[in-house]
Formats: structure tokens, sequence, C-alpha cells
């Protein structure tokens, strides 16, 4: 069948060139991302309790919420934390490929159910639940670079003009800016001034309520079907304040004789900001910053691409002296490591043509597979859309590999017909090309099954890993599958076209064919060499044992002391600096130590930029006045000499002395899988009483035995429970007395400390607050609580001094809770020359040896599922063994021959551990990877030398004979091949800058495992045949089975369809 397409050139070619013209449809249509969609689906609850402690909320609020959602379905595990600044956030993270938006719904069922049972004023405030990514997309600094705009200024120009064009773009799910600098009407009580006047805030709210009002009056001369009217007039009334002038003459109480009392008798109003808790500042300029996030399934690059050019879009109609920069994206990290394995393409291409020039030794051998690359990398893109799978790290990973893999099947070709010419001399290209077809088709096909029957599968796992691993196997399958068919389509036709037989002619001498003489003469001298080799060892079984059993031990040995991983940490060329000053800390403290730290980070060599936060860390997204955060974000890879690591240790060094805690960390290896790199896990307290104090001192111990330990480092939890506290004593037998309410009493402390709103204005065309506060100088010391009055039943002003008394205590300012258990969030990193997996096993171990009966651990985020992990890979080497197994068994019609292909693995196994553990690597998904993918192309050569030597035992010879015949023949294309592929690995070994760590794994252990499989595979592999084939010879199912391999009667069935229709 397929020497037909040598009769039909036209039709081959076109072949070829629709299957180029397809991929190139699909990669303008394919979405970009850096990695496969593997984040699990998280939703977000976010709750508003102003006033409210962090235990209050947890109480009132989260508790209820809790056990509402708890089990929900697809739920992995939920994580909630609450702060005293009134605000909490629940995370309800389910498994991954949940759609989001049912997800959503069975959150919002959920949490309807008990609505009634929250808080009225958490109702009113409103309970937000939508799904976002965890991850940020970016962040924006908008700054001014004058000294005529304040926090606030930039923070509503954000949000009044910036944040309603960002969130009409697709894919943004929210753009929110940190901190609560949001206008707002504050007006400020004066408490003496309403104790002389004998006025309660229950007045001052009920005269808010009453007089700035909302009114809809009606129409005027409506028409009404009994008589006509003249005119109709609509009635209007100026609705709610919007100026402080008009708060301040709001009448609190009036007389019949025109005497009255106004709000700014008893207080002022200003248009201030609804909280004054976040300081954020970029290179030293005031600024408000932006964060965005993620909607699930749409495409980072393009929305971040929108993003900036909207942002540009605004700029021009910024005013004087207003500016603003993006300070991180996940795109710039995307795009250079995509440009980075692009790069890395085109090297590879190079070196794998100069090898490929090299063993054929002229311009027009070399081309026809070369060919072969561009039409099988481009058609893959068009199989992989149907897959739902994207152009990413791990797709073009894969490319990167099968060019090396590609060439094969034409080199096999190429080599054939080469091997025609020089035993027929005078043979044309056509007939040397259909001969070659009609012996050589069976082989291809057996090794293109052997290929992808490793990746079929590991295509069917779920999961994060599976994700991975199917991705990388339907894009190296379908590239590998289009090889083949290039190679039986397009290749011939090309050879018959292009290949001129010089065998017997003299040719031209020149530098070039002198150099190639001289390696055909080595090459030559090489092949004897190893053939007198074969036939001294092929015979001795026990060598063949034991080299095996040497290298099986050795693979052992290296696989202990190999360190393991997930997913390698990357220089992002962001770090993230988290900031812990001592409890009680105020924000104006937290905001010096932010900006010295920013100068610091200013003065070290690679740092570019640096953007503060106080109040705010950005890890659990938690806000508190002793926290605080550092964006730094560094040059670019090509502009700098230090790598990020190198930067961090540096940063580390001189921010030991700035009178706080300090930790770096890098961002996460996954977009979408938790907020930092390193590792995430929760301290839990299971027991059955709930005391802060007695859980502060376990973490603490706990946090100790870790920092022991060697792996870790970069410890960091924010819980604590020594933040500085008074508890109200209320005498409710004196309260009683004296006519209070202690209810009274507690909703009058709510809005003179805590702050409240009762309604809101419009104002710039936006909804902004009204809150009701007491002036701040009278609330500075906890003594002036006890000098603030309530109005009692009788109308008489009672101070809070005669029935409460304040007790100094301690308490926690942020609390976190994990699956409904009280949890310190703990944030960590491997020590230097430790992975991710060691530290892991690390924390199990002091936990298991130090936390008390009823405490636990648990993990989230990318830990999660690295924890979870087991001995996975160990399965999948073996699922994939088998599958390897049972399709050469159906091809060779035997269940012992295969044997000696799966028993020639290990050598490759070894070499790939080997140079790993030599790299200073670890043995993580990467690796994984390139291992699986070393099986199909060891077995791929293996399958080579077995296929001749089966059909040269089925022509007569021996079963030794045939095995060193194979070996013989398949010697040369073996070579060429093997070292093709490794000179397209060579530019991943040595990748730098962006994504460095995945290219050097990946090639290292694809490079190790080749170079180490090819060069003792083609020793083992006719040993291994000698002994198994000789175990095979006359053991037959059925005895009148035929002898000839499925691939041999396939082609053969093919070949007679056009016979048969001719007959016909």
């Amino acid at each position: 069948m397929f020497s037909k397409f040598i009769q039909r050139p036209v039709f081959a070619i076109v072949i070829s060139i629709m299957i180029v013209f397809m991929g190139t449809l699909s990669i303008l249509k394919l979405p970009t991302s850096q990695f496969p969609d593997i984040a699990p689906t998280t939703v977000n609850i976010f709750i508003a309790y102003p006033g409210a402690s962090a235990d209050v909320l947890v109480k009132s609020t989260l508790i209820t919420l809790e056990n509402s959602i708890n089990g929900v379905q697809g739920m992995r595990y939920m994580a909630t934390d609450a702060t005293s600044a009134g605000e909490a956030t629940l995370r309800i993270i389910f498994e991954p490929g949940t759609d989001p938006n049912q997800a959503v719904i069975r959150v919002k069922t959920r949490v309807d159910q008990v609505m009634p049972l929250l808080p009225e004023l958490v109702q009113r405030e409103g309970v937000v639940i939508t799904p976002i990514q965890p991850s940020m997309l970016m962040y924006v600094n908008l700054y001014a670079t004058g000294k005529n705009m304040d926090e606030k200024f930039l923070y509503n120009y954000a949000n009044v003009k910036m944040l309603p064009e960002i969130n009409r773009i697709k894919g943004v799910a929210r753009s929110q800016i940190l901190g609560s600098r949001t206008y707002a009407m504050r007006i400020w009580l004066n408490p003496d001034r309403m104790r002389a006047y004998n006025v309660s805030t229950d007045e001052v709210m009920d005269a808010l309520a009453e007089q700035s009002i909302v009114g809809r009056p009606g129409r005027i001369g409506q028409s009404s079907g009994i008589e006509a009217q003249s005119l109709e007039y609509v009635l209007t009334y100026k609705g709610r304040f919007s100026e402080p002038e008009q708060y301040e003459n709001v009448i609190i109480r009036a007389n019949a004789d025109g005497e009255s009392i106004r709000l700014k008798d008893i207080g002022r109003a200003e248009l201030g900001s609804e909280f004054f808790d976040i300081y954020s500042n970029l290179d030293g300029h005031p600024s408000a910053s932006i964060v965005l996030k993620q909607n699930y399934g749409s495409n980072a690059n393009d929305v971040i691409e929108q993003v900036k050019e909207k942002l540009e879009e605004m700029k021009e109609t910024f005013p004087p002296g207003l500016d603003y920069k993006i300070s991180y994206d996940v795109s710039k990290f995307l795009d250079a490591s995509i440009e980075q394995v692009i790069d890395t393409l085109r090297d590879a291409f190079i070196l794998v043509a100069l090898v490929v020039f090299i063993f054929l030794g002229d311009w027009r051998s070399t081309l026809i597979p070369i060919l072969a690359v561009p039409v099988s990398l481009i058609g893959a893109f068009f199989v992989i859309q149907f897959f739902g799978i994207t152009i990413n790290l791990v797709t073009l990973f894969a490319l990167v590999l099968a060019i090396g893999i590609v060439v094969d099947d034409a080199i096999v070709v190429v080599e054939a017909v080469h091997a025609k010419f020089e035993e027929f001399p005078h043979i044309t290209p056509y007939l040397a090309v259909k001969k070659v077809l009609g012996e050589i088709s069976g082989a291809i096909i057996a090794i293109t099954a052997v290929m992808v029957s490793v990746f079929v599968p590991i295509s069917f796992m779920s999961g994060p890993v599976g994700t991975f691993y199917r991705q990388f196997s339907i894009t190296m399958a379908s590239s590998i599958v289009i090889s083949a068919i290039i190679a039986l389509t397009l290749t011939p036709v090309l050879c018959a076209m292009l290949l001129k037989n010089h065998h017997g002619k003299e040719k031209k001498k020149n530098i070039l064919t002198k150099s190639l003489d001289k390696f055909n003469s080595v090459f030559d001298k090489l092949t004897g060499k190893y053939v007198r080799l074969l036939k001294s060892i092929v015979s001795r079984r026990w060598l063949t044992f034991f080299v095996l059993i040497a290298f099986c031990a050795g693979t052992f040995f290296v696989s202990k002391i190999l360190p393991s991983g997930f997913i390698p940490s990357e220089d992002q060329g962001t770090i993230y600096a988290i900031i812990q000053t001592p409890p009680g800390s105020t924000l104006e403290t937290t905001n010096q130590v932010s900006q010295r730290l920013q100068k610091i980070c200013e003065d070290v060599e690679g740092v570019e930029s640096v953007s503060s936060l106080a109040g705010y860390e950005i890890m659990t997204e938690g806000r508190g006045s002793n926290a605080g955060t550092c964006l730094i974000n560094l040059k670019p890879w090509s502009e700098r000499e230090h790598k990020v690591t190198e930067i961090m240790e540096e940063l580390e060094e001189k921010s030991k002395d700035l009178g706080a805690k300090i930790e770096f960390f890098e961002p996460p290896a996954i977009p979408g899988f938790g907020s930092s790199g390193g590792f995430s896990m929760r301290l839990l307290d299971k027991s059955t009483t709930v005391d802060y104090k007695d859980f502060d001192e376990i973490n603490k111990k706990f946090m100790e035995n870790l920092e022991k330990r060697k792996e870790l480092a970069g410890l960091f939890s924010f819980f604590a429970a020594n933040y500085p506290q008074y508890e109200l004593e209320i005498d409710n037998q004196l309260a009683m007395q004296k006519g209070v309410s202690i209810g009274k009493a507690m909703e009058n402390l709510d809005i003179l400390i805590g702050s409240t709103y009762e309604q809101g204005f419009i104002r710039f065309e936006r909804f902004f607050k009204v809150y009701v506060q007491s002036d701040p100088k009278f609330r500075r010391l906890p003594s002036d609580i006890l000098n603030l009055y309530i109005k009692n039943d009788h109308g008489e002003m009672v101070p809070y001094s005669a029935f409460m008394k304040l007790k100094k205590t301690q308490g926690p300012n942020e609390i976190t809770r994990f699956n409904m258990y009280n949890s310190a969030a703990i944030q960590g990193l491997p020590a230097k020359g430790y992975t991710t997996a060691e530290a892991i096993d690390a924390v199990r171990e002091v936990a298991k040896e130090t936390l008390p009966k009823g405490y636990d651990i648990a993990w989230e985020g990318l830990s999660y599922d690295e924890a979870s992990r087991g001995n996975e890979s160990i399965y999948i080497f073996l699922i994939v063994l088998v599958f390897v197994y049972f399709v050469l068994s159906a091809q060779y019609e035997s269940f012992i021959i295969p044997l000696s292909v799966v028993f020639s693995l290990p050598v490759g196994v070894f070499g790939t551990f080997f140079l790993l553990e030599l790299m200073g690597l670890q043995n993580d998904i990467y690796a994984q990877i390139g291992l699986i993918m070393l099986v199909g192309l060891l077995g791929k050569n293996a399958v080579l030398i077995v296929e001749f030597a089966v059909q040269k035992h089925h022509e007569g010879l021996t079963i030794l004979e045939a095995a060193i015949e194979g070996a013989k023949v398949r010697f040369r294309p073996i070579l060429m091949t093997s070292f093709a592929f490794i000179a397209g690995l060579i530019p991943l070994m040595v990748a730098s800058g962006a994504g460095a760590i995945g290219n050097r794994t990946l090639g290292s252990a694809a490079l190790g495992g080749m170079l180490f499989g090819t060069i003792f595979g083609v020793i083992i592999v006719p040993g291994l045949y000698f002994i198994f084939g000789s175990l095979a010879s006359g053991r037959k199912l059925i005895d009148v089975e035929d002898d000839s391999s499925l691939s041999e009667d396939f082609v053969h069935q093919l070949d007679r369809f056009p016979e048969e229709e001719e007959e016909e």
C-alpha cells in the first residue's frame, strides 16, 4: 500500500501540506498558559462585620457558615481567616475539574440556608460568594509623583475611574484595591457635648435615617381617566445628603419654641475614608495597590494583554503627577519561559540536523528527515486541540523532546535506501525506495506502536499529576504518529525525488567530504569492534545477567539518595517579603519597618522596584496593624547576574536587624495553587477545649522543633494569642440598678468605638457609606472608654465607669480555621540543598514526635497534592512497562521475546537517576516525564534490533547469528537517531533564566537515560534476545501459528488491498 505513494507524489506532498496548514490554524486558535489548568476550583466567601473582633466573627458567623457548608459535594477542604478589622474570608477548595459555576451554586445553597441565623449587620453588609483563583494575576500600583495627592485620593481615583473599566475585561474575576480607603462621610461625634446636650447615639442614628432619605413624591396632574389635565409635573426631592455641610445641619432635636440641636453642635462631618487600615507605597511614592485575579477557564496571557491595553488607554486621561506601574504579572515569567523554550526548539533543531548530516553525509539525505520535524511538530497542535490542551510549558517541552524522535522514522527510511544503493550500485532511487518500503514498513509501524503505547496508559490518569502526564503524552504521541505517517508517505517520495545513487562513483574531494569520509571510516572500524565484542559476549548468558543486576542495583542505590520533589520552584523574577512586627504594634510602626526594608531592597543588585504594604500580608490575605508585605520586582533575567535565591539570601542578611520577623518567599510554582512557593500547612487544634493561649504555646513549641530540622528554612506563622486586648467586665446588677440596658450599652460602644453605618449617599456616580463614630481624640486610651456615657431608661446619662471595668488581657488578632478546627497557618521553605518532599517528610516526623494528643497537621495548596502523592511515579512506570510488554507480545506473537526489550530498560533508568544526582537536581514531575518517554525511546532501539533479528531467524539464521546480525545492521541507525535525540537535549541541559530548572531537569533526565541506554543497550539487547529468543524458539500456543510479526502481517494485508481491487 505505502509503495503506492511514490506513484502519487503530489498526493503525498498534499497530505503533509494539509497537516501543516491545519496545525498552523490551530496554533493561532489555541490559548497560551504557563501550565495545564490543574489548580483546584476555589470558592471564596467574603464577610464584613464592622467593629467585630476576630473571635466575635468566628462565634457569630463563621462557625454557623462552616457547619452548613462542610461536606458540600466535591469539597477537598475549607479554610477560614477572620481578623479584628471586622472582615473574614472563607475559602472552599474543590477537587480539580469541578465546574466553578456549579461549585458556587452548591455553596450558595448552603449559605442561604443559614443566612437568617447571621447577625443583622452581616446580612446588611452582604455575604459575597465568588469563584476566584487564589493566586494573583497582576499587581498594579497607581502612584503619585508629586506631593499634592495622598493615598485617599489615589485609592478613590482607582476605585471610581479605573476599576469599573478593568472589571469589564473578560477573564477578570476580581479587581481589588488593598485596604478600605473608599470615600465615606465620616461623622465624628463629641461624647462630651453629647452628654452636655443629653443626646444619645440612638437619637443621632434616628435623625440621620429620618432626614437623609430618598423621596419619591410622584407626579402632579397625572391622567386619572376622568377628566383631561392641562399640565403634568414631576415632583422631585433632593434625596440623600452628599455634602458635609448638609450632614452637619441635620436636626437631632427641636423644641416647639424653635430651639434645636444640630449635628454640628455635638460633632462634625467630613468626606474621609471608610477605614485607615493600610499604607501603600511604591519606591517611596504613596500609591494605591490594585490586585487582579483571574476567572476560571480564561487565558491569562489574553487577560493581561487586555488589562495592559486598558491601562495605557486610561493613562492618557490621568491628571498631572499620576502614573502607574505593573509590579507583578504572571505573563512576565510565562513569556520569558516560552521564549526560552522556543529558543531551545530552534537550537535543538539545528543540532539534530547537524548530527543527521554527519551520519548521512550529504545535504539531500539530511533534508529529507529534517523536513519531518516541522510537519510533525506543527501537526501535533491540530491534534491536541481536540483534547482541550493549551499551549503551555509542558506541551512545548514535549515538542522539544520530540524533535529528536520524529526524525527517527524518516532516518530509518533514508538509511535503508542508502543500504540498497550500497547493495545494488546501479539501482535507481525509485526502485530502491520501493524495495525498502516492503522491508521496513513493519519496523516503522512496530516502533510507532511501542512509542505510542508508552503514552496511552498515562493519558488516562487523573488529578494534577495526571493532567501533566496526559498533556505531555498526547502531545508527544501526536507528533510521533504524524512522523510515522510522514515516514511512510512524504519521505519515500522525497527519497525518490532527491536522492542520487553515487555509491561506487568517485566523489569530489574537499574538506567536508574528507571529514565525512574520515568519520565513516572511524565508524566502520567502531562497527567492526562492536561486532567482535558481541561475538565474544552474547552467548555468555551469565555476563548479560550480571550487567543487568549491576544496573538494577545501581538504580536502587541512586534512587535512595536522589531527592524527590513535585514541581520545582523557578526564578519568576518576584519575591514576597512578609513582615511581622511584635503584637500590638501600630500601623505606623509597621509602615516604618516596611519602608526601611524597601530602602534596603532598592540597594540590592538585581532589584528593579519595590512595592510595600503595611497592615496587610499577601500570604493569607489577612489584615492587622502588625502585618506587612513588600513585593520585590526583580530585573529581567538577562539584566542581572544573581539568581532569585541568592538575592533572597542577601536580603535576609541585611534585614535581620529591623526589629521585626521578616521572611522571603517566591510566588507559587503553579498559578492558582496557593499564594507562595515552598510548603503550606496548618497546625490543627482538635482538642475539645478552645484555649487560644494553650494553642499559641503548642504552636510556638512546634515551630521551635521545626526550626531545629536542617531540611527546613523560612518558617513563618502569623498566629499569636498575645495581642494586647482589654476585656469589658460589666456588672449586670449595677447596670440594672442604674436603668442601663446591657444591649443598649454594647450598641452604644459599637457606634462610638467600633463605628457603624446607617445609610449611604451617591457621589461621583458611586455609592458611598456614612459612618458614625466618636472623634479619634476620645478613644485613644483604654481609659477613654470608661469616660463615655450611655442614656438610661430614665433619660439620664450614666458613665460606663459606674457599671463596667476593663481587664487587661491577651488574645489573637487574627484567627484561622481549617476544616472547622482552629488552626495556625504555617509557611516554610526547604533549606538549601533539600526539596519540598524532604521538607514535608521532616514536618511529618516532627509532628509525630512532638505534638500532644488532640493536635494534628494538615496540608494545603500545592503541598496538599505533594503530600498525598506517595509512590505514584513507581506505579506509573510499572503500568507503562506492562502496557509496552503486552503490545510487543501481540507484535511478536510471543510472551517471551518482548522480555528482551523490557529487561533492557533498567540501564536507561540508572542513567537518568545518575545524571540527575550528578547535576544536583531532583526526581520531580519533569524527571518522571523524561523517564516515561525513555521507556518508549529505548524500547524503540531494542525493537529495531529484535525486529530485524526475528526476521533473520525466520530466514534461517541461528538465534545467536540473528542477534549479532540484527545488532550489526541496526547499529548505525540506532546511534544516529539516539545521538540526534541527545543533541536536541543539549540546549535544555544548559538552559538559564526563566524556567531553567524545569529545562535542565527534563533535559538531564532524558539525556542521562538515553546516553546510558544507548551505549550499554546496544550491547545488552543482543544478549537478551539470545537468552529469551532461545527460550521462545519452538514454543507456540497453537502449532499452526504464523511466525511473522503482527506489523509484517499488517503491511502485507495493506499491500494486498490494491491488488484485490484490481482483480475485481
